[in-house]
């Protein structure tokens, strides 16, 4: 495991889950952070200041984990905030993007109404792993005639090369390589 010195503290707050939520997976989990309301502010925080001189107009969440990074980092910055989310669960007209993974296809949506055009977005989710999912939701930003910014996580799984489907800036706090 790697990552910048002023966020290296995060690291005490994963703990690794063996075959979750299937064989095979060793899945990263931070429930400890969220249990302590001191660290998971500092979280918030860092990804606030990140972001406070880089004119952002709009914070988007990814469904379902990224829901608590970003609203908690929407009302810090006191920003409005979309979510893009599973099929099926928007009221509104919708765009919906369909993208492959390693086990197959999945989609996701956004409200039609939920951007301007011109403005500027940071897409925030828990952690980047395959990429597969924030590419997706760089691509509905951008459908609605959107800048995105940035795409921020909590922590970005480095073996998996998520990084390399993006082809916008990810930050995240800190790196995670399991090698």
């Amino acid at each position: 495991m790697k990552q910048a010195k002023r966020t290296k503290w995060i690291l005490d707050y994963f703990h690794p889950t063996p075959n979750f939520p299937t064989s095979g997976i060793q899945f990263q989990w931070y429930a400890n952070l969220l249990r302590n309301p001191t660290a998971f502010r500092q979280a918030v925080k860092e990804l606030a200041d990140r972001y406070k001189d880089m004119h952002v107009d709009v914070i988007a969440g990814l469904d379902s984990r990224g829901f608590i990074f970003s609203s908690a980092l929407a009302y810090e910055m006191k920003l409005p905030l979309i979510l893009i989310r599973k099929p099926g669960k928007l009221p509104g007209a919708t765009e919906k993007i369909e993208y492959a993974l390693e086990y197959g296809r999945n989609s996701l949506e956004i409200e039609k109404d939920s951007l301007r055009q011109g403005q500027r977005v940071v897409i925030v989710d828990d952690i980047i792993a395959t990429g597969g999912t924030a590419a997706a939701s760089c691509s509905l930003v951008e459908r609605l005639d959107a800048i995105v910014v940035e795409v921020a996580c909590l922590a970005e799984l480095t073996e998996l090369k998520g990084r390399d489907k993006i082809h916008h800036p990810v930050f995240s706090l800190i790196t995670i390589d399991a090698k």
